[in-house]
C-alpha cells in the first residue's frame, strides 16, 4: 500500500484507460508513421501489399525535392508573418487596448474575437473564400475591383491575414490574464513620470510577462506549422505557391499514394517542431 491508499494495482486501474487512449491513438500512430517513413509503402500497386524498407532513402530524396525546400520556405513565412507576429501583436494590442474600456463593449469585442476562433476550420475558410473569391467576392466588390482574384495572386498574404484573423483569441487571452498580473502601481508610477505607451509595455510590462509571451508563441507556432486549413482555401496553388507542409504531405500521400514518402515528411516536420520546442524551452530557462 502506497502512501495515497489506494495500492498498486488500483492506481493501476485508474491511470490505464488513459495509458491505453494514449497508445492507440498517439504512441501507435506515430511508431506506425516511423516505420513506414523507411519504406516504399504506397496507396496502391504492389508496394501496398508488399513494402520494401528502404532506409533513409526517403529522407534523402525530400531534402532533395525543390517542393519539400519550396514547402518549408513557405512553412516558416506562414508561421512567422501569422503566428509569431501576426498572432502576437494583435492578441496583446486587444488585451492591452480592452484593459480600460467599459465591461460591456470589452465583453463584445472578446465575444467576436472569440467566435472566429470557435467557428469550425471548414465554416471559416467558406466565408473567407467568398469574401477573396473572384467576380462574386465580398472584397473585390467593396473595393471596386471585382475581377481580382485574390486567392491566386496574393496566396500567401491571404493566407497570412486569414490566420491572423482566425487564431488572434487564444494570445488575446492568454495576454488579457497576463497582463492582469502587472501591479496596477507600477503602472501609475509609468504614468506619473510621463513614460509613452511603448517605454511602459517595453519597461514595465514585457518584464512581468515574458514567460507567458514565450509560452504564447511556443503554441501558436506549433499550431500554424501544423495547421492544414490553408488547403481549404487555396489546396497549395496556384503552382505550389501556397503549399505548406501539411499541404504537402497529404498531397504526397492521398494524391500522389506515396504513403511512405509522405510519412518522411511528417518526420522532418516533427523534427523541425522540436527543433522549435527547444529554442523556446531554452528561452524559458534562461528567464527563470
Amino acid at each position: 500500500m502506497d502512501s495515497s491508499g489506494l495500492g498498486v494495482r488500483r492506481a493501476v486501474g485508474f491511470v490505464a484507460p488513459a495509458l491505453l487512449l494514449i497508445g492507440v491513438f498517439l504512441v501507435f500512430p506515430a511508431l506506425w508513421t516511423l516505420y513506414i517513413g523507411i519504406t516504399d509503402y504506397r496507396l496502391t500497386g504492389p508496394a501496398a501489399a508488399n513494402p520494401r524498407v528502404v532506409g533513409v532513402d526517403n529522407l534523402v530524396e525530400a531534402v532533395r525535392d525543390p517542393l519539400f525546400t519550396n514547402s518549408v520556405w513557405l512553412t516558416a513565412l506562414f508561421v512567422l508573418g501569422s503566428a509569431v507576429v501576426g498572432q502576437n501583436v494583435l492578441g496583446f494590442g486587444l488585451a492591452w487596448l480592452l484593459r480600460t474600456v467599459r465591461p460591456g463593449v470589452r465583453r463584445l469585442v472578446e465575444g467576436l474575437v472569440l467566435l472566429s476562433w470557435i467557428l469550425p476550420g471548414t465554416v471559416v475558410a467558406y466565408l473567407w473564400f467568398a469574401v477573396l473569391s473572384r467576380d462574386t467576392g465580398t472584397l473585390g466588390l467593396l473595393l471596386g475591383s471585382p475581377e481580382t482574384a485574390w486567392l491566386v495572386r496574393y496566396p500567401m498574404t491571404s493566407l497570412i491575414i486569414f490566420n491572423v484573423w482566425r487564431g488572434t483569441a487564444f494570445s488575446m487571452l492568454l495576454y488579457t490574464s497576463a497582463l492582469a498580473a502587472v501591479p496596477p502601481s507600477q503602472l501609475e508610477t509609468a504614468r506619473l513620470v510621463g513614460a509613452s505607451g511603448w517605454q511602459t509595455v517595453r519597461d514595465v510590462v514585457f518584464p512581468h510577462i515574458r514567460g507567458h509571451v514565450l509560452t504564447n508563441t511556443l503554441l501558436i507556432s506549433l499550431w500554424t506549422a501544423n495547421d492544414f486549413t490553408p488547403f481549404l482555401l487555396t489546396a497549395g496553388g496556384p503552382d505550389h505557391r501556397s503549399e505548406v507542409l501539411p499541404v504537402l504531405i497529404y498531397r504526397q500521400a492521398l494524391e500522389s499514394g506515396q504513403l511512405g514518402y509522405a510519412s518522411a515528411l511528417s518526420i522532418l516536420l516533427l523534427v523541425g517542431n522540436l527543433a522549435i520546442a527547444l529554442v523556446y524551452l531554452r528561452l524559458l530557462r534562461r528567464r527563470a
